[in-house]
């Protein structure tokens, strides 16, 4: 292909600008913050799952005590009933008062009973209101952290969408005055290496650092200036400069 060497020069603006559109891709995809909110955002379910599980427990240990207090009720009640019995002088009959007394005996070892069941069950319960507290904790505090970390990534992001933005419109720029047989080429080399255009430095190419061959250059050195250069090892565009060795 034939383009005059002020248009090839041109392709080292474009390529510079693509590289810097891909710097800022690149930065924008490697902020540490994407990593920082799903780690984040991982652990906010892991906790959640803890809240409901503690919330869980919590509730039906609720349901537990009720459940133990409502049991002691009638068994004191009858306690209390028995003791009175026995205390009051009411009962004559030796068999049935030690009959009674023997059943105020039996009741205050199942109130005993009872009482220890209704202990364990509220010392359960304030373990897992206790969880529950310290998971409800980790949750906001994981939220608020969540919050500022999403703050700064979109604010990053913004300032590098900003900045693309205006390379964007430079990258227009040059392009619409490389002539189009040129800037097709360009465009179909840069989709498939990345890199399109890269000088020709002292007998290297820059674009995969290799050097020239001896025969390379001297075909290099016979080109006629609007010729465009294809390096022969990566196959991009090679662009001649006052340093280019030829």
């Amino acid at each position: 292909m034939l383009a005059e060497p002020a248009d090839q020069q041109k392709l080292l603006n474009l390529a510079d600008l693509d590289a810097e559109m891909g710097r800022l891709q690149h930065t924008a995809r490697s902020l540490p913050q994407h990593q920082r909110i799903a780690e984040l955002m991982a652990e906010r379910q892991s906790v959640a799952d803890s809240l409901v599980e503690a919330t869980t427990i919590v509730d039906d240990l609720g349901v537990a005590l009720r459940r133990a207090e409502a049991d002691l009720v009638p068994v004191r009640a009858r306690l209390e009933r028995d003791r009175t019995r026995v205390g009051d002088g009411s009962i004559s009959d030796g068999k049935t008062l030690k009959g009674l007394i023997d059943e105020v005996a039996r009741l205050e070892r199942r109130v005993n009973e009872l009482e220890d069941a209704e202990f364990e069950v509220m010392a359960r319960l304030e373990d897992a209101e206790s969880t529950a507290k310290e998971m409800s904790a980790r949750r906001d505090e994981i939220e608020a952290t969540l919050r500022d970390e999403v703050g700064i990534r979109d604010q990053k992001v913004k300032g590098l969408s900003t900045e693309a933005q205006g390379v964007t419109a430079a990258r227009k720029g040059v392009a619409s005055t490389v002539p189009p047989a040129l800037l097709v080429m360009y465009d179909k080399i840069r989709a498939q290496r990345g890199l399109a255009a890269a000088k020709l430095h002292r007998g290297r190419c820059t674009g995969c650092q290799l050097e020239i061959t001896v025969a390379d250059l001297d075909s290099y050195r016979k080109a006629p200036a609007n010729q465009v250069l294809r390096c022969v090892e990566c196959d991009r565009i090679l662009v001649r400069t006052a340093d280019s060795g030829l």
